[in-house]
């Protein structure tokens, strides 16, 4: 392809994300693998090469942009690019503007927890190291990358690194799971011979570090509403060595009658509830698309019924945790602050020397500790 080529298919490319971000349909990733599918003469630098201005394009456009010409208009160094060559662009037209530069639309801006200073907002959307977690059931041998800051079980490899290659992670001993994502199961403190519950596992990445914190010992039900994704946990476990989790799938609106049978029996839940994930702009920048203040409201009124939820399975003397990938107020210190009014139990604080504090629980940042961005906070049932 030729350089002209290549901007044109971003060009596509970005149209497409922008449809689908407005729609609700395949996130950037899913939309990038099918257009090359079909585009098979496109080599993988190529391939490479589009993606890179795909999302160099996406980073740049705090807002959405009007089209896929507009924001790749904002790359200076293509708009010589833009002359009419053939298979590309056609050139600049009088009067044409690029998208305009930001981090993210005004309103969602605005609704940001305090703690995130102006200086860090760049952060949010710097590409993601490529953490992974060691499996304590099965320590891999000695591997080419650096501990992780703050998770003495994360790793930090060379950007690039095809993980899945690695005789670690085929046999289960190390997988993909970034630094603060291991913290919150950490901070979890689950141990062997607990019942414990996963209430939002979606693929399971969590339950299988919380698993392996409790020696594969006790009973740990990973239960989430999508089944898709649910389904991709028995193979994990498996390469994992884990055989104490159990998946559950949820009816939405339904939850309680399928957990009746653990109510007031859990000594640990973990509600990581679907959230925002304004915290994971590093990996999926186009989702500052996709938010709108109605979008906000049900993602919140959600999360509430399930910390209530969640309330409901833990025994006297258990934990709750709730996390959300997020750094608004409003599903952070504000969702646990009422939580805590309502269910008039005590917060806990965090055993997690990483984040700030915030409110009743902590927040992870990062332009501060270098992780995704999360909340997360802690309660015990009293006895």
């Amino acid at each position: 392809m030729t350089p002209q080529a290549r901007l044109q298919a971003a060009v596509e490319l970005v149209d497409e994300i922008l449809a689908s971000a407005k729609a609700g349909g395949a996130a950037a990733d899913t939309l990038i693998a099918r257009y090359f599918k079909t585009r098979r003469y496109a080599g993988s630098k190529d391939r490479r090469a589009v993606r890179d201005l795909v999302f160099r394009a996406i980073r740049r456009a705090g807002e959405a942009p009007a089209s896929g010409r507009a924001a790749l208009l904002g790359l200076a160094d293509q708009q010589p690019l833009f002359d009419g060559a053939t298979h590309g662009p056609a050139p600049i037209g009088e009067g044409e503007t690029p998208a305009e530069t930001g981090i993210a639309p005004a309103w969602l801006l605005a609704r940001f927890d305090p703690l995130v200073a102006a200086g860090e907002l760049p952060a949010l959307l710097e590409r993601a190291p490529l953490d992974v977690r060691i499996n304590r059931l099965r320590p891999p041998p000695a591997l080419a990358a650096e501990p992780t800051p703050h998770s003495p079980i994360g790793l930090r490899f060379p950007e690039g690194t095809q993980v899945e290659q690695l005789d670690a992670f085929r046999s289960g001993a190390i997988e993909v799971q970034d630094e603060g994502s291991q913290l919150i199961c950490l901070a979890c403190a689950a141990r062997p011979d607990m019942l414990a519950v996963d209430l939002c596992a979606g693929a399971g990445g969590k339950t299988l570090a919380l698993a392996a914190e409790m020696a594969d010992r006790g009973r740990l039900i990973a239960a989430d509403s999508d089944r898709a994704r649910l389904s991709r946990l028995p193979p994990r476990a498996a390469r994992a060595g884990i055989t104490i989790a159990e998946s559950r799938l949820l009816d939405p609106g339904r939850e309680a009658g399928a957990l009746a049978d653990l109510a007031g029996q859990a000594d640990l839940v973990l509600v990581d509830a679907p959230c925002s994930g304004t915290g994971t702009w590093r990996r999926n920048p186009e989702t500052r698309w996709r938010l709108d203040p109605e979008r906000l409201d049900r993602l919140t009124a959600l999360q509430a019924r399930l910390l209530d939820l969640g309330r409901t399975l833990v025994a006297p003397g258990g934990i709750l945790v709730y996390a959300v990938c997020s750094l608004l107020a409003e599903e952070g210190r504000d969702q646990a602050a009422a939580f805590t009014a309502r269910s008039g139990l005590l917060p806990e604080e965090m055993p997690m020397q990483a984040g700030r504090a915030a409110g009743t629980g902590r927040l992870l940042t990062p332009g501060h500790d270098g992780t995704d961005g999360f909340f997360v906070a802690r309660w015990q049932v009293p006895c």
